[in-house]
């Protein structure tokens, strides 16, 4: 793997980090806009798409959070864990929704449970009824972020902040994971977003987008993270329709907008908590440059954003294309891909046959030493009762 050009946490690692997608949030499809029974959200459809994920071989799975139809994502993350042995969940936390002391003993929960298998997504969209200004989430979001950073380094917890004010012992929220807990996965486009990301966080996501502006955004993200003494490593969310030939694939991506209604399509982007984002609008604006097949640069399709908000680009192509495609993004440095496709576990399956066995992968967690060979000295795991 060739030297990356931005300053990243595992620049020595030739290894990537594999996710695939459970749609919680009423969010599968076989054509976009068009609902069908049955890929509704149920606890039988999205559990059979992270044991599938798991038997495929991928490292991790993203288990979204959104309040439409479908599943609270720490309850199907503690149901789910069981039924798993090898898969990291990549839960959602909106940062807000739980008083931040029972989210790090939920988190340190669902971490003893996973063995160390859990990775965190932190989210700092607006809350269900809430009208909060994007500054002022990200302020929230840093007090959550840093009084979990408390619980899990500290025998204390003392934080006197803007929304918490804080005095308890931090035993009740230790994680099974050490060396500084579960690692934080953040996504977010705003100069308060990349200030909280370049701070706190350890993998910064990003949303499909052309290669150099990819490449502008890691620049700038790593610049920021090195003014605090720390590195990142990048990783990338995108879907992925992958066949035998090109030609199929691009079949595949017009047969799957084939029947969307353009009203439907809005109104699906419309009732998302991050509608309003910078990020969304970059994908927007991205949509907006495409070719008239939806292209944007090779490989690179936008139609999946006509009928979502958040990440609105797909990878498409042959699996040698998608291959030659994800060598260029580790070689720009990015070191996680979260993938998904519509429908998503048969999309699932052929990305597992088709390109996932020519990959390289590891769990992020584990190459920067964050899980343990035996249970730790927690209250939770080894340690004494206390």
């Amino acid at each position: 793997m060739k030297t990356p050009p931005v300053t990243i946490r595992s620049p020595g690692l030739d290894e990537v980090e594999v996710a695939w997608f459970a749609p919680l949030c009423d969010d599968d499809f076989e054509f976009l806009g068009v609902k069908d029974p049955r890929l509704k959200s149920t606890w039988e459809h999205a559990s059979k798409i992270v044991r599938t994920a798991e038997r495929a071989g991928f490292q991790n799975i993203l288990c979204p959070s959104g309040y439409v139809v479908g599943q609270d994502t720490l309850s199907f993350a503690a149901a789910v864990a069981p039924q798993t042995e090898k898969i990291s969940l990549l839960t959602a936390v909106r940062c807000g929704e739980v008083w931040p002391p029972m989210l790090g003993r939920a988190v340190a929960t669902l971490d003893h449970i996973l063995q160390g298998r859990l990775t965190i997504n932190i989210i700092s969209s607006e809350l269900p009824g809430e009208s909060l200004d994007s500054a002022g989430r990200y302020r929230r979001s840093r007090e959550v972020i840093e009084i979990l950073r408390q619980a899990w380094t500290q025998d204390r917890i003392q934080f006197h902040g803007e929304f918490y004010q804080l005095d308890l012992p931090s035993f009740p929220a230790k994680p099974y994971q050490q060396n500084g807990g579960p690692l934080l996965y953040f996504g977010g486009y705003s100069p308060d977003a990349l200030a909280l990301c370049a701070e706190h966080c350890d993998v910064y996501l990003m949303w499909p987008e052309t290669e150099q502006r990819l490449a502008e955004m890691m620049r700038e993200v790593s610049a920021r993270a090195a003014q605090h003494g720390r590195t990142l490593d990048f990783g990338l969310r995108v879907h992925v329709i992958v066949r035998e030939t090109e030609a199929e694939a691009r079949a595949h991506a017009r047969d799957l907008v084939s029947k969307l209604d353009d009203a439907v399509g809005a109104s699906i982007r419309g009732r998302s908590l991050d509608a309003k984002s910078l990020g969304v609008a970059r994908q927007a604006e991205m949509r907006a440059g495409a070719d008239d097949e939806g292209f944007v640069e090779p490989l690179l399709w936008t139609g999946v954003g006509r009928a979502r908000s958040g990440c609105g680009g797909a990878l498409v192509g042959n699996p040698d294309q998608i291959v030659a495609k994800l060598e260029r993004y580790m070689d720009m440095g990015i070191r996680a891909f979260i993938f998904s496709g519509y429908p998503h576990l048969e999309e699932c399956e052929l990305f597992a046959r088709h390109v996932l066995p020519r990959l390289k992968t590891c769990k992020l967690a584990a190459a920067q030493g964050r899980i343990p060979e035996t249970a730790p000295c927690t209250p939770l795991g080894s340690g004494p009762r206390i």
